[in-house]
């Protein structure tokens, strides 16, 4: 099957196909700490833009418009304030709540009313996947298959729940094994119809006390359904890490393909390469290298911006240097000699060197911040 790559500029599509979508949002985030002490992992921005919104718009191309979010009780406000009911990206959302962390399955079976008797594509939320899947959707409700999975082949899929497979079908799943039987690791997007609820229902917790969505396909596989799988050839990213967040952020910014001023630049600065500078931002006597994007109201003042960083919104940065790096809104960085390079600084975080003797770097962090200088 030939697949268009997914762009980050894809247009949201107003008509649908009759499935409806579900994205898990439940989860903690706990490898991601202090950044998710304060929002959810997928609130946490990419290229200047969260996770969900990626998520919505691969849901979108694919013409599913009718969506559940899975969230926790702690989380949910934050998705409402940022999504809301989904009319102004031309989707319509409903909220379900998973009150204990049970597992993939468990938070599908929470949806089963919003779900109905209808078939229905589901994405993990921490999952960026740059594949356009519209074609297997289309087809997947009148298909004699009774579930579907999205995999891709990794050179090392001991960290993935790993499928093997035979004429195109499942044969059996193995949850991340130390001695994988193959190289294709489980992507992370699903195709289910009604009867996965069944199998939801007839599995036990697994050694972590969760209910394991490969355990509810096993189940299927076990009683004669029909899986199918389809190796994805285009990149994806599981974001539950911070260097997985990073490493999201360099393959964003460099499918930058021109130069976008909004704000302004003295003569003093030099701009290279592709760079997305928001309105109302200020660049004096700076070197910014792309691919770089900056968000709005930001200061950057004798300083050097690095390719693969994104600074986000009311950013103040002074006298330091920035690269492959994520700065949040309204974050400071000020009189810095060492390069900060490879670093994610959440919403408001500083980090600044004071004029007055005795000289010293003065850090403002949040619980389990890590800092080298």
């Amino acid at each position: 099957m030939n697949h268009r790559l997914f762009s980050e500029k894809a247009k949201y599509f107003k008509g649908g196909i009759g499935l409806k979508g579900l994205i898990l949002c439940a989860g903690k985030g706990t490898r991601l700490r202090p950044l998710t002490y304060t929002t959810a992992k997928h609130l946490i921005p990419v290229a200047n833009k969260p996770v969900i919104l990626y998520n919505l718009e691969f849901m979108s191309q694919a013409k599913v418009k009718e969506i559940g979010i899975v969230v926790s009780p702690e989380n949910e406000k934050l998705f409402r304030e940022t999504l809301g009911d989904g009319a102004k990206f031309g989707l319509s959302l409903t909220y379900i709540l998973q009150h204990e962390p049970k597992g993939i399955a468990h938070a599908v079976y929470q949806a089963k009313d919003f779900l109905k008797d209808e078939p229905f594509l589901m994405i993990l939320g921490d999952n960026l996947i740059f594949e356009n899947i519209e074609e297997i959707v289309e087809n997947f409700p009148s298909s004699s298959y009774d579930a579907a999975i999205l995999v891709s082949q990794v050179p090392d899929p001991r960290a993935y729940g790993v499928a093997v497979l035979e004429n195109g079908k499942v044969k059996y799943l193995v949850e991340k094994p130390k001695e994988p039987p193959s190289n294709l690791a489980i992507v992370g997007v699903y195709l289910f119809k009604p009867i996965i609820f069944k199998a939801i229902e007839k599995i036990k917790p697994s050694w972590r006390g969760e209910l394991e969505i490969t355990d509810a396909i096993q189940n299927l596989v076990e009683n004669g359904y029909n899986v199918a799988a389809h190796v994805i050839s285009g990149w994806w990213k599981d974001t539950g890490k911070p260097e997985d967040l990073l490493e999201a952020n360099r393959k964003i910014l460099d499918s930058m393909r021109e130069l976008h001023i909004l704000g302004t630049v003295d003569e003093n600065s030099i701009i290279q390469g592709r760079v997305c500078i928001g309105k109302g931002s200020f660049i004096s006597n700076s070197v910014i290298r792309g691919p770089v994007i900056i968000g709005e109201n930001a200061r950057i003042t004798d300083s050097y911006i690095g390719p693969y960083t994104a600074i986000g919104n009311q950013v103040v940065l002074e006298n330091c240097e920035v690269e492959n790096s994520i700065l949040m809104d309204r974050c400071t960085v000020i009189g810095i000699k060492e390069r900060l390079e490879s670093s994610i600084l959440g919403k408001e975080a500083k980090v600044f060197k004071g004029d007055k003797i005795p000289k010293a770097v003065r850090v403002i962090l949040g619980d389990l911040s890590s800092v080298e200088l």
